[in-house]
């Protein structure tokens, strides 16, 4: 029996983008990955975007309350917690703290997620 003999291995094609193209450090993919986890929280990003709508993108904790139905103290919880992760600045005025976002920690996410230009 004759079988035909096959062709010597060839290169593997190039018909596509390397996998690796653009891939994230790990050191930055955990970095990332740690303000996701913060944003994880459905109140959390309902709280990012309502901070976002107000004039100067800050807010007090007195005006988030009520638009989310919790109480102060959740609400504080979870303005602490974006806060530790450097997604929010404050500022103690009086009796109250006001909340402003943190732009290039936000843009860091939006980069992260962005598809890349072709």
């Amino acid at each position: 029996m004759n079988l035909p003999k096959s062709a010597p291995p060839t290169a593997v094609s190039t018909c596509c983008t390397p996998l690796l193209a653009g891939a994230l450090p790990p050191e930055d993919a955990a970095r990332l990955a740690a303000l996701f986890r913060v944003l994880g929280e459905p109140a959390r990003l309902q709280l990012l975007s309502l901070i976002a709508a107000q004039p100067g993108q800050e807010a007090c904790v007195c005006e988030l309350t009520e638009p989310l139905g919790l109480s102060q103290p959740t609400i504080s919880h979870h303005l602490k917690v974006m806060y530790e992760a450097g997604l929010l600045q404050k500022e103690r005025r009086g009796n109250w703290i006001y909340y402003r976002l943190v732009g290039d920690r936000l843009e860091q996410l939006r980069v992260a997620l962005a598809s890349p230009a072709r």
